[in-house]
């Protein structure tokens, strides 16, 4: 089981290259790089699972480009989205954001994507909430057909177009991992359906879950791993994480400065080296 960290990479903490060199120096695998293009003023938005939204949803960097800053600055650290907010993003533009760091930081792209779930952060893109999942089902689907086609074309109830030419391709063949986030009863249909593997955030329930997964995986011959996400610093979690099958688990960092980044990182590793036994 490899290890890493989700961030909201934002301009007044510690900036994605400098973060990802610490990760990559501390022997971790993985840097996950949260999205929200904005949040609408107003009363203040209500998180799913608790309280007033934190600052640092409305400061964060674009994540492609904080993908692409700590890729350049690192040669073996696994870099990507935790979560992209797929419906936000024209698939064309998105295929060739996704493609370009692939390449750039030599097939080291990780895509998590997602729905997005503050409703009037995804109305201001045009899109109906209700219909949000479909609408990344064929934003992934038209990207996927860019990334593996010289002339690609799509037709949906969303999305049409074609042929194109886009290019560069993926580093990664045929394209970098898509892990499908969200706990929700048909999570497991469009990981299935599009998907490479589950980017879940821990909580009740979940890694419970991860064996019927697998199990749907194996009935279809198909091969998806889990990569947790908000996983706590305590070894009898992280024990549990690597008996259900989890190929990475990542806690959050706080947008902070260098110091209490890494103060985190003591805490999870620590937690790590006793579950481990070292």
């Amino acid at each position: 089981m490899d290890s890493g960290f989700g961030y909201f990479a934002t301009h007044d903490a510690v900036d994605p290259a400098q973060i990802a060199r610490v990760i990559e120096q501390r022997g971790h695998a993985m840097l996950l790089f949260s999205e929200h293009t904005h949040i609408p003023v107003g009363a203040p938005p209500q998180r799913p699972e608790s309280g007033p939204l934190p600052r640092k949803y409305r400061h964060t960097y674009d994540p492609f480009v904080a993908c692409t800053a700590a890729g350049l600055a690192t040669t073996r650290l696994r870099v990507g989205t935790g979560i992209c907010l797929v419906p936000q993003h024209h698939p064309i533009t998105l295929a060739k954001s996704v493609a370009s760091v692939d390449a750039l930081t030599g097939g080291r792209f990780v895509f998590g994507v997602g729905a997005g779930w503050l409703e009037p952060e995804i109305r201001h893109h045009g899109i109906d909430p209700a219909r949000r999942f479909a609408v990344m089902k064929e934003h992934v689907e038209a990207a996927q057909r860019i990334w593996t086609r010289d002339e690609a074309d799509y037709r949906g109830d969303f999305v049409s177009f074609g042929p194109i030419w886009s290019w560069p391709k993926p580093a990664q063949r045929p394209y970098p991992p898509v892990l499908v986030g969200g706990t929700g009863p048909t999570v497991f249909d469009r990981v299935l359906s599009y998907g490479d593997g589950w980017l879940p955030n821990y909580g009740p329930g979940v890694l419970e879950r991860a064996a019927e997964l697998f199990r749907r995986a194996d009935e279809v011959g198909r091969s998806v791993q889990v990569v947790m996400m908000s996983v706590p610093s305590d070894p009898a979690v992280l024990e549990e994480c690597e008996k259900a099958g989890v190929a990475v688990v990542l806690p959050w960092l706080p947008s902070a400065g260098l110091g209490r980044v890494e103060r985190e990182m003591d805490a999870f590793e620590a937690a790590l080296a006793r579950m481990r036994g070292e």
